[in-house]
């Protein structure tokens, strides 16, 4: 707008400067010509003093902005790095929990790797493997039915033809009474499994596997099946869930094979799902039976209510005679009453007038 003002200054003093020039008087043109550069400086002066003016105006406008943003940007960046500083505080720390539990999962592995190391040299062993299978399932057992359930199961129960079974289950017909044996066939499984042997060799070991598992369900079906004192089945308890899963993916001729046995192959799983199974079979024959005791009480109930109803009854009749045998004596006595009224109220002297 400054410059707008200048532009029109120049107009103006050429305009006049052109009037000068018409007028042809020199003298007139030196006065006009003196006044309007006295006028133009005049003019030039105040403009120079307003373009100072607002330019100092504008400065410190600007630089009180620039201030402020720079304030205002000061604090954001402050905030961001306070934040920022909160974030990483908290994730350091959160990586030093990590740290710790991982430490301390680490001593638990390397805890867990001994137990296994020591849990493999037991199971080494057969006598030590058979004692840890028996461990297992009498575990199962006490979990699902309680500790020393006699009435349900029994551990090395001996049968009458002098075998004893690792546990004995007393179920309800019409399932009877069930062997259940634990077995543990590992040296030809792990050799069977083991990547590291060849072929030929992992053959020879999955046959000699076939035939430890034919000869586990033989035993149990000679030992644990007998006509007139256990039902027409029995149960191997194989305490390895792998072992199981190896047979039924792998080997269905063994299952067919022990189907005919009427030998149940289970794991320490299925084994637990049967036996909650038959708990629930169990509970529901007790509360049917406890159901049938109830009928039979309330049937009693009711004819003794039959008989409490007639007396009630004989007594209501008995009590609705004596209540209006009692309203009878009231009329009586009310009678009486009144008859001793009117005697009392009789004027004796009254009477003795008359006689005279």
């Amino acid at each position: 707008m400054d410059y707008v003002i200048l532009v029109l200054l120049i107009i103006l003093i050429v305009l006049g400067f052109l009037n000068l020039l018409k007028k042809n008087d020199d003298k007139y043109i030196i006065e006009r010509l003196g006044k309007q550069e006295k006028n133009i400086s005049n003019d030039l002066a105040d403009f120079k003093f307003d373009i100072n003016k607002y330019l100092t105006n504008d400065f410190n406008k600007l630089n009180e902005t620039i201030e402020n943003r720079l304030l205002l940007i000061n604090e954001k960046v402050n905030e961001r790095i306070d934040q920022n500083f909160e974030k990483t505080n908290k994730t350091f720390n959160n990586i030093l929990e990590r740290l710790t539990k991982i430490d301390e999962a680490q001593k638990k592995i390397d805890s867990l790797s001994t137990e296994i190391v020591g849990l493999q040299s037991v199971l080494t062993d057969k006598k030590t493997r058979g004692i840890f299978g028996e461990v297992n399932l009498n575990y199962i057992l006490s979990s699902v039915f309680g500790d020393n359930n006699k009435k349900i199961y029994d551990i090395q129960h001996t049968m009458s033809n002098g075998s004893i079974a690792d546990s004995i289950l007393f179920a309800p017909e019409p399932l009877g009474t069930i062997c259940i044996d634990s077995k543990f066939p590992l040296e030809n499984y792990e050799r069977m499994t083991n990547k590291s042997l060849s072929v030929s060799e992992r053959e020879v070991a999955t046959k000699l596997f076939k035939n430890d598992v034919k000869k586990h369900i033989d035993a149990i079906s000679s030992k644990y099946i007998i006509p007139g004192e256990t039902a027409d089945e029995a149960i191997m308890f194989l305490p390895a869930e792998a072992i199981f899963a190896e047979i039924n993916a792998y080997h269905p001729e063994l299952l067919k094979y022990s189907y005919e046995k009427r030998v149940w192959i289970t794991s320490p799983t299925t084994l637990m799902s049967t036996l909650t199974i038959i708990q629930m079979i169990l509970k529901n024959i007790e509360r049917d039976k406890y159901a049938q005791i109830i009928h039979v009480e309330l049937n009693r109930l009711s004819k003794e209510f039959v008989k409490y109803r007639e007396r009630w009854d004989k007594l209501s009749r008995s009590i609705d005679t004596v209540t209006k045998d009692i309203k009878d004596i009231n009329i009586t006595t009310e009678k009486i009453t009144k008859r001793f009224d009117s005697i009392n109220s009789v004027d004796v002297g009254l009477i003795e007038h008359d006689e005279e």
